[in-house]
């Protein structure tokens, strides 16, 4: 029987609820040492609509497929404990500084690479950036059918998906067929727990760059372990056109950060009565703040 294979594309983001000053670089491309680095939230969605297709269809298997730099590998161990099954990490120093279209290129090569895929799965949109493009992007390259705004996979089998998408208007329920690109947004259900099994079992799992730089001797481990080795693949393991990577593949250009903070001029206190709610409001009202 053919193993129904899903791919999450997922990111490891900057906490932007801390951005400060010194969150750009000169270049215009993110600092990315400067701020926390977690799990980009709507990815966490994507990955629990992939996990219920995979409770779903018995032998299908989730990797998680993430670029960026070697610490990217967080996210790839975050998935498999929640239920994934491995990941591929893509990095290389000529992926820095990727717009979504050099992103969605080498990641749409990386997939091109894996193989047969029934299902990619991914956020809507990344906190850092906003666009919302690399998934209509990654299917677009892949010549592959998109559903974007999912917020429910509702049935799949090997042939058709049926989901519901959430828009400014209303659901929609459309079907779509096998293999396809899908996007999930934040309304979606929020990903399941991390596993205490899960976790045991993949706790060591390490790149290869990982276990270079790793002091504990662990070569018997990941031999006997194979489930322990996460992928990682530079731009020498995919086929792609160099112009096409980085900032020589990124026609988005950042001209300017500006760091605004919003400061309160005034205050005023009111009580908790009618009198004063109803001037507040008049107030408001009057300084076309409201209304």
């Amino acid at each position: 029987m053919k193993t129904f294979k899903i791919i999450v594309l997922a990111k490891q983001v900057p906490d932007t609820r801390n951005v400060g000053k010194d969150a750009m670089k000169a270049d215009g491309t993110v600092n990315r040492a400067a701020l926390p680095a977690i799990f980009n939230p709507e990815d966490l969605n994507a990955l629990e609509q992939a996990l219920r297709v995979k409770d779903q269809i018995p032998g299908a298997s989730i990797t998680v497929l993430t670029m960026g730099p070697a610490r990217a590998a967080d996210i790839i161990r975050e998935g498999m404990f929640r239920g994934a099954d491995d990941g591929i990490l893509l990095t290389d120093r000529a992926f820095a500084g990727s717009d979504t279209l050099a992103t969605s290129y080498a990641i749409s090569r990386a997939i091109k690479k894996f193989g047969d895929v029934d299902l990619i799965v991914c956020g809507r949109q990344a906190i850092d950036g906003d666009t919302a493009q690399v998934g209509p992007q990654v299917a677009e390259k892949l010549k592959l059918p998109q559903v974007t705004y999912v917020e429910e996979v509702q049935s799949v089998n090997e042939q058709t998906i049926q989901l519901k998408r959430r828009l400014d208007n209303g659901v929609e329920i459309v079907k779509a067929p096998v293999p396809s690109v899908i996007t999930v947004t934040g309304s979606a259900a929020p990903c399941r727990a991390r596993n205490a099994r899960l976790i045991m079992k993949f706790k060591h799992a390490k790149t290869v760059s990982e276990r270079q730089e790793a002091n504990e001797d662990y070569v018997g481990l990941f031999n006997e372990r194979p489930y322990l080795n996460i992928t990682e693949w530079t731009v020498n393991d995919v086929e792609v056109e160099a112009e096409q990577l980085g900032l020589s593949g990124s026609p988005t250009k950042v001209k300017k950060i500006e760091n605004v903070v919003l400061q309160a001029k005034a205050a005023k206190k009111i009580e908790a009565t009618d009198a004063d709610i109803n001037l507040l409001m008049k107030e408001l009202i009057d300084s076309h703040t409201i209304g």
